[in-house]
This record gives C-alpha cells, structure tokens and sequence, in this order.
C-alpha cells in the first residue's frame, strides 16, 4: 500500500475526532463514533456505483410484490451487501434539518449481514447524543470530503488523470488497525489483544506457505483464526497463499469475543465479497463457532496470560471435561492460551493429501508451565506423542505492542515430510542480526522485522539443519520421566515402620520428586543418582508420570565470561572518586 496515501487517511480520519466531536465527548468515547462512522464510509463509497440500480431493482421488486429480495439486490449491487434507502452520505448532507431521521433510515436500509456490523458497534445508541451535540451534520460531512478517498476507485481529474489511488481492501483493513491501535494508546489499553504487527503475520505465513511451494493445486482451501480479532491474519493469510497459485480459492473463517473488532471484521469480509457467515461471533472456548469443519491452514495470536473462567462452566463439569477438544487436560484458569492450541489441533484435516498446517503465538508458559500429569503438560505430550508440532521459534523481546516479554511461535503439521518426522526443530532468532530498531516506539513495540529478517529466519526453518541459530531434536528429548522418591518413616528409637505386609511405610516429609530423561533407563537413574545418598530410597514404576517441556535456555545458552578483576576494581575506584567530590562539595557549601 501506498504509505503516503495511508498516513493522509489515517491522520485524517484521527483529526475528525478533534474538530467534531471534542466538545461533545470525551477522549476515550472518540473510538464509539470514529470506527463505525469509517466502516460505514467505506462500505456508503463502494456501493456509491451502483446505488441507483440498486434501488430501481429494489421498487420493480416492491411492484412485484416479491418479499425475499435479497439474492438480487447483491446480484444488481455487486456486492453480499447492500442498501435499499434513498440515501447515500452525500445525499444525508442534502436535509440538515432532518438529518438524524434520515440516518436512521438510512441505518435501516442496509442488508442483514450490515445490521449485525451495527448492532455490535450499538452505533444507533450513539444517534442520541450526536444530535443533542448538533455534530451529526458536521460528522458526516467530514467523511465526504474530497481531500480523502475511502472508495476502491480511484480519483480522476476532468482529463482523466489519477487525482487519488483508490483504496485497496489491503489498505482499508491497514487503516482499521492504525485506528485501533492510536485509540488504544490514546486510552492505554491493550492494542495487542485486537491485532498483531503486520510482518509478524507475514513471517508466519511464509512459515507456514512456503513449505507447499507447487504443491497448492487449484482447489478450494480454508483457512481460520479461532481468535481473529479485526482479520488482519486470515487477510495477510489469503494474500499469501494467492501468490503460490492464483487460480486456487480460499476462504477465510474467524470468531472474535470482542463486539467492535467483530465488526470491523466483518465489514472487512463483507468488502472482500468473502461471506460473512464465515466470521462467528463469541467466545472460541465456550461456544466453537465451527464444530464441525477442519481446515486446510490456521494461524492465530490467542491471548495469554488470559483467564478462561467465564468459559469453564461450557469445558468443565465440576471436574469432568465435557469439551471433547479438550479432554486431553485442561490448563490452569488463569491462562487459556493451550486451549487455543488444542482447539486448532481438533480441527486439524486428517482426510487430504496435504494435511494441515497452523502458525499460533505463545508466551513462555506455554513450553514449561505445569508438572507431569497437570493439564499444560498433557496438551504438550499429546503434541509430542502425535508429533504435531514441527518448530518453535523464539521472538525478538519488545516485538508487540503490548507485551516486551518472551514470544514464541509454534508451527503445527499433522503430516510433516519424512526428514521432520519424530523430529522438532528449535528456532531462535533473538539476536540483534534478526531484527532492527525502530526509530519511535509504537507502545511497547521498539524492534521490527524487515524483509531481508523474514526472509533469513523463513529461510533457517526451510533448510533444517543444526548450527548456531536453529537445532534439530528428537520429539523424546524434551520428555522425561516423573517418579516419586519415598523414604521410610522412623519411630523414635530410629526403627522403620512397616506397615501389615511388613514394607516400610512411606514419610510423607520426605518425599522427593525426580524428573528422569525420557531416554534414560529410570532403574539405572535411581542406582546412580539416588541410591548412594539415601539408601533405604524407594520408588514405585506405578506412580511414574511423563511429561514434556521445552526449554529453550538449556539448548541456546551462551556462557557469558565475568568481568576481571581490574575491570571491577577501576570501578570501585571511580565511585569512591566520585563519593569523594560530592562530599567535598556538600562540605564546602
């Protein structure tokens, strides 16, 4: 996109806030009017062509006295969305008096799929105040001005030359995000939960494209986001996969909890001409929006670090899990991050030649948090045991906007090439060669991608091999064996209790756990490392737990020499020189 064209819309769009609506809301209300005054905008200039034949279709159809228009008015619109009123934005601006019942009309005569897009905005609660404030007038009429062009065509002069580059639904999904990211800063909110930085998507689906180079053939493939937010990852996604064969068809599914991002989400499907349907609102862990379908790719940035509480009572029965994507285990509440894993892992395609492949982010709990046998570590040995999971590749820290911690992108496969198979590949690209500083923050973003990185860390993952940034393991090597060390309980003279069958009871005070290597012999372990130091040491091969973890430090840890001793000392010396002439100067004074 343009980037010239981009920064006039979005600074345009961001002044309209200051120039109409200051005096009548505050800061963190612009967002409630903004958004859904530039989806509407968006959706009132490309229906602007047709416009006409749309309603002459709509009166033949009314003579008719056919009730169920809807098939050809998208037919005559050209689009999956229409609107049957008189009114465009620029023809609101023909009755300044009667301007707020005019937009309710207007409002009304929008198709079904729009309606659920302004239901969820609750634009109508806002008609109210904008009129009280008299600003309804200037709001529209900010959005039509000429110095912008929200439309897909382009501008032209008298003579037929390009004035303004029309807008791309590419730029139009850029601007949504640009918008919600400023007004989350503006409010300090978390920007990050509504959208991930354009070329961590792009990374991702090289990571996950590239790999079928000529293999994508021209059928139909589908491609999800259990957490997509305003649909920047199913667009970028889409946009990727078209290079590698045009001729294919892709369609995008997504589910949002969030209402606004929702609706931005869905106007973005509904400009694209994708059916709308396919974005399911609500929350993806208590009411899966797509039950019954798999598909051909995913990609996702699910929260982390996020509480599914007020999903539980839908995932568990008391106890029991009654979810079948989840009766592998269940995380704990405060974190529902492997949820999302093992939702996309239930929709992983098992009947087509290529399988699927998803790209999801994670923090750092997600490779360590839980002890065998607990929920985070049996959704990771279910993963290990199937072999679903082909790379990890740690991020750069202060990549997003909201978080500077640890991130990790997890690549799954559920038919990985013959060289992957048993095998996962660690990736990290934490130094300074695979990023690059940005000039300003932008939140809590300071480092970006380039091309040139996403192209260099694309190109580690696709040539597998070990060496200093990239190391190839046996799925088993991040497993080990968990076993209860007991010891025996003494009485007061020093004596073992035993119990009936005359074995020594066990001391709960002293019990011990060890967690064994998966490839190491668990008899051999407790001769060596166990026995020698507490004799009467027992363990039972009953209460053995497997469990997995990766942890990335043991294998990229690089020693880092300590300062020498004269490095240390010409230190101390230098601050005690400085204490030295502070006191001397609080003295004198």
């Amino acid at each position: 996109m343009n980037q010239v064209q981009h920064n006039a819309i979005v600074n345009f769009i961001w002044s309209i806030a200051d120039d109409v609506l200051r005096d009548v809301y505050t800061r963190g209300k612009y967002r409630d009017i903004i958004l859904p005054f530039t989806v509407l905008r968006r959706l009132d200039a490309i229906l602007e062509p047709t416009k006409d034949k749309v309603l002459e279709m709509h009166q033949k159809l009314n003579e008719m006295k056919i009730d169920n228009q809807s098939a050809q008015l998208r037919k005559t619109s050209g689009y999956v969305f229409y609107n049957t009123s008189n009114y465009t934005f620029k023809r609101l601006l023909n009755e300044p008096g009667n301007i707020r019942q005019n937009l309710e009309t207007y409002l009304d005569g929008f198709s079904s799929n729009v309606q659920d897009i302004i239901s969820k905005f609750k634009l109508r609660n806002q008609l109210e105040t904008l009129e009280e404030g008299n600003i309804t007038f200037p709001l529209i009429e900010k959005f039509c001005s000429s110095t912008i062009n929200l439309s897909p065509m382009p501008v032209t002069d008298k003579d037929g030359n390009v004035v303004m580059e029309g807008l791309t639904n590419l730029g139009m999904g850029y601007v949504f995000e640009e918008l919600i990211r400023k007004f989350n800063e503006e409010n300090n909110e978390e920007a990050g939960e509504h959208f991930t930085p354009r070329e961590i998507i792009r990374l991702m689906t090289h990571l996950i494209f590239e790999p079928l180079k000529g293999k994508i053939k021209d059928g139909t493939y589908l491609i999800y986001d259990p957490a997509c937010g305003s649909g920047g990852m199913l667009t970028e996604a889409e946009h990727f996969a078209k290079k590698l064969n045009p001729k294919a068809t892709f369609h995008l599914y997504g589910q949002e909890v969030n209402p606004e991002t929702y609706a931005i989400c869905k106007a973005d499907m509904l400009i694209k001409d994708e059916d709308p349907e396919k974005i399911a609102f609500g929350s993806t862990l208590s009411k899966d929006g797509f039950p019954n379908l798999q598909f051909d790719f995913m990609i996702s940035n699910p929260p982390y670090g996020k509480t599914w509480k007020v999903d539980a009572d839908a995932i568990l029965d008391k106890k029991d899990i009654i979810d079948p994507r989840f009766t592998v285990g269940v995380p704990r509440v405060n974190d529902g991050q492997l949820l999302f894993v093992m939702n996309i892992v239930s929709k992983l395609k098992t009947n087509s030649e290529l399988g699927s492949r998803a790209a999801t982010i994670h923090n750092g709990s997600a490779l360590f948090t839980g002890d065998a046998g607990q929920g985070e570590t049996e959704i990771r040995k279910y993963l290990f045991e199937n072999d679903l999971l082909e790379a990890v590749i740690a991020l750069p820290n202060d990549l997003f906007y909201n978080t500077g911690i640890p991130t990790y992108i997890f690549i799954l496969n559920n038919k990985k090439e013959e060289k992957r198979k048993g095998k996962l590949q660690l990736i990290n690209v934490t130094s300074e060669q695979f990023y690059s500083k940005m000039r300003k923050p932008l939140g809590k973003k300071r480092v970006e991608f380039s091309k040139d990185h996403i192209r260099k860390i694309t190109d580690l993952f696709l040539n597998f091999e070990n060496n200093e940034h990239s190391i190839i393991l046996d799925n088993e090597d991040f497993g080990y064996s968990q076993i209860t060390v007991h010891r025996p309980q003494r009485d007061e003279d020093g004596n073992i209790i035993k119990d009936a069958k005359g074995k020594p009871k066990s001391d709960n005070a002293l019990k011990d756990k060890e967690n064994i290597p998966l490839k190491d012999d668990i008899d051999a372990f407790f001769a060596k490392e166990v026995t020698p130091f507490v004799p009467d040491a027992w363990y039972k091969k009953s209460e053995t737990k497997i469990g997995y973890e990766i942890n990335f430090a043991k294998y990229f840890y690089q020693h880092k020499a300590p300062r020498s001793l004269e490095e240390i000392s010409a230190d101390i010396f230098k601050i005690e020189e400085e204490t030295e002439h502070l006191l001397k100067e609080i003295v004198e004074a």
